[in-house]
């Protein structure tokens, strides 16, 4: 069978590395790609993507579009991550409006089978009862939190399974997967697209503007609480979960995974270890006043909105051995390693001095 697949977030980090693993894949014949920012030199002249350049909350009809190429795969990838600084109102359209719209497109054609959506394991939580030995499973479900990214993550996951059913009680025969990953890493998410965050912070690529020289001279450190942990995925793991839900049967119509390698967490020691600096362990008080100042003082160019700091005090940390137990799928890279070392497909990127390549 030639498959038509439709990323939405197609031009995003992941959403790239999608495009061109699908498009190598002889039965994928066309790619839709979706996304609010202008198409990327990566994926510019891949023959098998059509391209539109559009957000998804907008009013222009990108469903016309693409009802016209009869997609049979939609991973849904888009999201604003980043919060807006006064802007949430609009970035509930952009997010949750939006995700709204490829649902209801999904549910509303019987020609789509298969639906893979990104949400992410922030919504499991981060609070001060969190251990750090305990591993959220899926079947915990989501807690309402004051970490927009979060929230609207939960939101929506709440919204899709409330639309799933309606459209099941209808008699369409959807599959919905979503994944659920840690941060995600690798050579091309540190050394090929460099943003603003924790990786870039603590490893000290941030020097394009004073704010940036700025939280460099604030990590000087790193700053941690004594709950502080982390896990990463490898992105060329994420990659290759996506493509083994979007492809291969299912085992069941509707499902969720946490997905995130086994192993040992990155804990403040490690991370240390994996930037070459030292410890400074703070309260997460001092984290929540710093966030505070930041994120107002520079109107939000500092990504530590409301709630964050709680990200950055507490634990949460996965069980993403399902995907394992029931489809045999064998992670990579440790998440210290993913962090660490530049080993995956997108390597050779990597400026030679910076490659660390585990053999």
């Amino acid at each position: 069978m030639q498959h038509t697949v439709l990323i939405t977030g197609a031009g995003g980090y992941v959403g790239q590395m999608l495009v061109r693993r699908f498009a190598a894949r002889e039965d994928v014949a066309k790619i839709i790609g979706i996304d609010k920012e202008p198409l990327p030199d990566l994926i510019k002249d891949e023959p098998k993507l059509v391209y539109i350049h559009t957000n998804l909350s907008d009013n222009d009809g990108w469903e016309e579009e693409a009802l016209s190429h009869q997609p049979d795969i939609v991973i849904h990838a888009a999201w604003q991550i980043r919060e807006m600084y006064g802007k949430k109102h609009l970035q509930w359209q952009w997010n949750v409006d939006g995700s709204d719209r490829v649902f209801d497109f999904c549910f509303s054609h019987s020609f789509v089978k298969r639906l893979v959506h990104f949400s992410t394991v922030a919504s499991y939580g981060a609070r001060k009862d969190n251990s750090v030995d305990h591993f959220y499973k899926e079947e915990e479900g989501f807690r309402k939190s004051d970490y927009l990214y979060a929230e609207e993550k939960r939101i929506v996951e709440q919204h899709l399974e409330e639309k799933y059913a309606v459209a099941k009680e209808a008699g369409h025969e959807i599959e919905v997967a979503i994944v659920r990953p840690a941060a995600i890493t690798g050579p091309r998410g540190r050394y090929m697209r460099i943003r603003f965050g924790l990786q870039a912070a603590l490893s000290g690529q941030l020097k394009e503007s004073f704010v940036h020289r700025l939280v460099s001279l604030m990590t000087k450190f790193v700053p941690a609480t004594h709950t502080w942990l982390r896990q990463f995925i490898h992105e060329d793991d994420v990659v290759r979960i996506v493509e083994l839900l979007a492809f291969s049967p299912l085992k069941k119509k509707y499902d969720a995974f946490n997905i995130c390698p086994p192993g040992a967490v990155v804990r403040p020691p490690e991370m240390a270890k994996a930037v070459g600096k030292k410890i400074l362990y703070v309260h997460p008080q001092l984290i929540r006043f710093v966030f505070f100042i930041m994120w107002h003082g520079t109107r939000g160019r500092v990504p530590t909105s409301k709630g964050g700091w709680k990200s950055y005090s507490y634990p949460i940390a996965v069980d993403g051995s399902k995907l394992t137990r029931e489809y045999g799928f064998q992670y990579g890279p440790s998440s210290f390693d993913a962090f660490y070392y530049t080993n995956g497909e997108y390597e050779q990127y990597v400026p030679k001095e910076l490659l660390r390549h585990k053999n």
